[in-house]
């Protein structure tokens, strides 16, 4: 049997919609939203206590800042030699390029591999920066990718306020109660990582204060202008020109690839960070080492690290798909048009827009037998639906986790183990006729979400979080006579009514139940003693990652079936 995946939005579940995008708050308001953020995921805390005072960092801060405006003061910049500004602008530059090609793009994002020269030399740069070791930056950083503008679990927040999200993180301790699901495996079997994360204190006091001061007095003589300019000036300007990423980049600019967070491109913060400026294009596009995929737009860092890939220093340059690229930006066009036009609501703008885009993507594609959801109670299939040839499939499945025109089979649970075991696969001959192959067991990497099977076996290696997070919810190898029962249904409190069997959403909801503006967590909480690998569904759904439409477009592309109990 086989099932039809659909290209339609509009069936829908409220709790999986296009998310508006997140609007800015006031500071003052900072403590109310997290008082009301709900943190029913693994790891989470209810009530989060409140922040304490980070004083060590504080007092370096802002003792940094201080000095350095004395230092100015008593040495302005027209009674340094030009060496000195030469100095300053030297330093400024070659600690950004370590945060941008180096922290950022190499060791967050994994987008390129680098030889351990190369690597030896991003993290000295680094360390330039005064921001962390590589490890601690990265885990943060990552962190803030998988919950973008989440007032809880995102580091550096811009629903928090500008001013929280450029620098105000930063005189409180770090509480991140989902640090540990980041994956760290990458950064800890590094030994450059490892050895600068040990001694990174040393390292960079050496290259951020005493090697600038060192360089002016046998240089030019100018030792005191050194320190001030290339020690302490040059720290401010690469700590506010990274932080301007933070904030700024979430605040003012354009959204042609996405709207899905409040990430924005602006060219004065492309010409300030070395090319980070196009942030828009980066979180929709994490694993791309380039900010812009226009060669001729102003990214410094992808020129160099594509000067470095010609000269053999780096490899496995990572770049998202051409046709990711163009179906974000067409969605984002069309959307924007029928908004300008005043075409319906917000709703109807967001359905019309990836109906229109769908359509556009399936075009040329031989038409297949039309979709209607009719249950979207359960994630599974109802056994009356056997007999068709042509399933329903949950609000979940009909929607976002589809490619239009795609037909999936249906498996039942010993079917799915037999394709995770790689029971019966042929490996061809020598001259490449399967039916002269030898019989093999190859075992599968395969996520059920919302009863979508999904092998993301050969996507291990291009996943944003990670390999291992993959793993950990993936279907476990089962023997053939071991068969495990599906998940209890959910007690009323967790349930909730849908528009999709409900005629009237104004009717009154069950008690407890989840409201659209509440978060995805409360409609797909894993329960106590339920298997990891079923709670697949509620990680990718936003328990574990706000996803971006791209990444739901692929996991349509990497259904295989869909299973029943």
């Amino acid at each position: 049997m086989t099932a039809v995946l659909p290209s339609s939005p509009s069936s829908l579940p409220l709790h999986l919609r296009q998310r508006s995008q997140p609007q800015l708050s006031s500071a003052s308001s900072v403590a109310t939203t997290i008082e009301t953020a709900n943190s029913n995921g693994p790891g989470d805390v209810a009530n989060p206590p409140p922040a304490k005072i980070w004083w060590s960092n504080s007092i370096f801060f802002v003792g940094t800042h201080v000095a350095a405006l004395v230092g100015m003061y008593y040495r302005p910049p027209s009674s340094v030699p030009r060496a000195t500004l030469a100095l300053f602008v030297v330093v400024w530059q070659a600690a950004c390029f370590g945060i941008t090609i180096g922290y950022h793009r190499l060791y967050s994002h994994r987008a390129f591999r680098a030889t351990i020269g190369v690597r030896i030399v991003l993290a000295a740069l680094g360390s330039l920066a005064f921001q962390g070791s590589i490890k601690w930056w990265c885990l943060r950083h990552r962190l803030h990718h998988r919950f973008t503008d989440d007032p809880l679990h995102d580091p550096y927040s811009a629903t928090r306020g500008l001013l929280f999200s450029h620098m105000g993180w930063i005189f409180y301790k770090p509480s991140y109660p989902k640090l540990s699901t980041i994956d760290r495996t990458d950064l800890e079997r590094d030994p450059v990582v490892r050895f600068q994360h040990k001694y990174y204190v040393p390292l960079a006091l050496f290259f951020g204060l005493v090697m600038p001061t060192c360089v002016g007095w046998w240089g030019w003589g100018d030792a005191l202008g050194s320190w001030i300019y290339g020690g302490l000036v040059a720290r401010l300007a690469i700590w506010h020109c990274t932080f301007l990423v933070n904030s700024l980049a979430h605040w003012d600019g354009l959204q042609p690839y996405s709207d899905e967070n409040t990430s924005r491109g602006n060219f004065i913060m492309a010409l300030l960070t070395c090319g980070e400026g196009n942030h828009n294009y980066h979180h929709a596009f994490p694993q791309d080492f380039r900010a812009e995929p226009s060669l001729l737009a102003w990214d410094p860092s992808k020129w160099i690290i594509l000067l470095m890939d010609w000269a053999g220093w780096v490899y496995a340059l990572r770049r998202a798909r051409e046709e990711d690229v163009c179906g974000a930006r067409e969605y984002m066009r069309m959307k924007i048009g029928m908004r300008r036009s005043g075409k319906g609501g917000v709703g109807e703008v967001e359905v019309s827009a990836e109906s229109s885009y769908s359509s556009a993507s399936s075009e040329g594609e031989d038409e297949v037998s039309s979709f209607h959801a009719s249950d979207s109670s359960s994630s599974s299939l109802s056994s009356s639906s056997l007999s068709s040839s042509v399933t329903s499939l949950s609000p979940l499945t009909s929607s976002k986790l589809t490619i239009p025109g795609k037909v999936v089979p249906i498996w039942n649970e010993e079917q799915l183990m037999a394709y995770v075991r790689g029971d019966d696969m042929v490996t061809p001959d020598a001259e490449g006729d399967p039916t002269e192959g030898r019989s093999v067991k190859t075992k599968k990497c395969v996520l059920v979400i919302d009863g979508f099977v999904v092998d993301v076996s050969l996507y291990l290696g291009e996943h944003p979080g990670g390999a291992s997070l993959l793993r950990a919810y993936a279907v476990p190898v089962r023997p053939l006579d071991t068969r495990s029962q599906p998940p209890p249904p959910p007690p009323p409190s967790e349930r909730r009514t849908s528009p999709m069997n409900n005629p009237n959403p104004e009717e009154e909801r069950v008690k407890g139940a989840c409201t659209e503006s509440e978060r995805v967590e409360c409609v797909k909480r894993p329960r106590d003693g339920e298997e990891k690998w079923r709670k697949a569904t509620w990680a990718f759904a936003g328990g574990m990652n706000n996803h971006s439409r791209a990444a739901r477009a692929r996991l349509g592309e990497l259904s295989v079936a869909t299973v029943v109990w």
